[in-house]
């Protein structure tokens, strides 16, 4: 009986190939996929794979480039009926030395896309980041509709002065 390898989600930076691209593909089994779905608050996760290349890009730069596939199931936020979608996603991420990671409570972060470089590359990280990027905000079943009242018309803004004038006008027009 042979028993087959899991497919390596972490890269040792030191070891990959500057001059050609290291390939690779991720596809969870049923219960990692419904770990990561009871992680991310998802009814359900029937599929998610992810697949693509590392290579070197400029002198110390590494980029990672793949497609995010999957179907998730989401209550709808009208009548929390399941919701099944399905996402396909590219992703694309360049790690490099330069960047520094963010620190403090409030941070402005610059790209998207880059990422600062440490000694491992983790697509398991990657694909869970995208993932939870390309989930649907507020996923709605057919049908379903807010039921809301129409508001109100408003009325005009009352001015607090806008009588002013007329009272000045009428003191100075008064006989003394």
């Amino acid at each position: 009986m042979t028993v087959s390898k899991a497919p390596q989600t972490r890269f040792r930076v030191a070891h990959l190939n500057p001059r050609q691209p290291t390939d690779f593909a991720l596809a969870p089994d049923d219960a990692a996929r419904a770990a990561l779905a009871g992680e991310l608050g998802l009814d359900a996760l029937p599929r998610l794979s992810f697949a693509g290349q590392i290579r070197a890009v400029s002198s110390d730069a590494w980029e990672v480039t793949g497609t995010l596939c999957a179907r998730v199931v989401q209550p709808c936020v009208v009548t929390l009926a399941p919701v099944a979608t399905d996402l396909q996603d590219m992703v694309h991420r360049i790690f490099s030395p330069h960047v520094t990671p963010p620190q403090g409570d409030e941070v402005e972060m610059p790209d998207d896309a880059l990422e600062p470089l440490g000694q491992f590359i983790d697509t398991e990280a990657i694909m869970t980041e995208a993932l939870v990027l390309a989930l649907p905000l507020y996923p709605r079943a057919k049908g379903a509709a807010l039921d809301a009242a129409e508001p109100a018309p408003e009325e005009p803004a009352r001015k607090p002065l806008a009588g002013l004038a007329d009272l000045l006008k009428q003191s100075r027009n008064r006989p003394d």
